[in-house]
């Protein structure tokens, strides 16, 4: 059992708010997962170093939450405490010279719009990605063609109490991986580095891709995002379908109908429902094609 008297203590010290027994549903796309002990909203980098400071010394498990996108909190909650960047983290920027510069928390959507209507191009197919720009960073998020890894100039990060710089060859991005997925490092925001163009060919691009989001994903259902990674050589969503599996539910998860690389909380979904349903899913493709299909969304942990 954890001990939180130290750590409210040096919380309300420091000025950094926080509660109790917090649901983490509402902080999700996937509208699944139980309470965290302790979250922590903090809106600036001085709040962040204030209560990861007191974390550490409480020697209290964190984990640090953008969007809630690509995440599947466990029901039975978090015995720790969850950091969720807002403020000053979501806010975004134009930084002159073809950059824009956004924080962590910042939606991705809100940041292709203002690049949008900065006249800047290369963020065309990340809009609609639902995350946070950070998380995008982190996993080297990308569709139809393009990634994070593109425009990405410079990633501002928290380690050991010390902001640090990373140039975009040394964020080590590839196929939805990122270096900051190994060195525990928080990223705070990030310098993207974009194309002058037309507005009104940005805004026609942008449309486009949205429009074949809503033709193809099931937006209207809460989800995760794309389930499992594109197997080298396939699309993870045909594989599913071409075994069958669309339409498969366990409890209140379900295999979209509309695309098969998504799994939609149909109500009252569980965590538990999503880890049989990805479960059955793997099992079936690998002996049906042999492919063995690798998650994509992120089960939190802190033990």
């Amino acid at each position: 059992m954890l001990d939180y008297t130290a750590l409210d203590a040096a919380l309300a010290r420091a000025g950094v708010p926080f509660l109790r027994d917090e649901p983490l549903a509402p902080h999700s796309t996937f509208r699944i997962g139980g309470p965290a002990d302790r979250f922590l909203p903090v809106g600036d980098t001085a709040a962040l170093q204030a209560a990861l400071t007191a974390l550490g010394e409480a020697g209290v498990p964190y984990f640090v939450l953008g969007n809630g996108s690509n995440l599947l909190f466990p029901d039975e909650g978090l015995r720790g405490a969850v950091v969720r960047l807002e403020g000053r983290f979501r806010q975004a920027g134009e930084a002159g010279e073809g950059r824009i510069l956004a924080g962590a928390g910042a939606p991705l959507s809100a940041v292709c719009l203002l690049a949008r209507d900065r006249g800047l191009s290369g963020l065309e197919t990340a809009y609609g990605i639902p995350g946070s720009l950070g998380g995008a960073l982190f996993m080297n998020a990308g569709a139809y063609g393009g990634e994070m890894k593109d425009v990405t100039e410079r990633v501002f990060t928290l380690e050991g109490g010390e902001v640090r710089e990373w140039d975009g060859p040394s964020c080590g991005f590839s196929y939805r991986h990122s270096v900051f997925m190994e060195n525990g490092a928080v990223i705070l925001g990030a310098a993207l580095r974009l194309r002058p163009a037309d507005p009104a060919g940005i805004a026609a691009e942008m449309e486009e891709y949205m429009t074949r989001r809503r033709e193809k994903q099931p937006l209207e259902l809460p989800s995760a995002g794309s389930v499992f990674k594109r197997p080298e050589g396939h699309f993870a969503g045909a594989l599913i379908e071409q075994c069958g599996l669309k339409g498969l539910a366990v409890g209140g998860a379900e295999v979209s109908e509309k695309h098969a690389g998504f799994i939609v909380n149909r109500g009252g979904a569980t965590c538990s429902d999503v880890e049989r349903l990805i479960e059955q899913i793997r099992g079936t493709v690998l002996r049906e094609t042999g492919v063995l299909l690798e998650p994509e969304v992120r089960r939190v942990r802190l033990d």
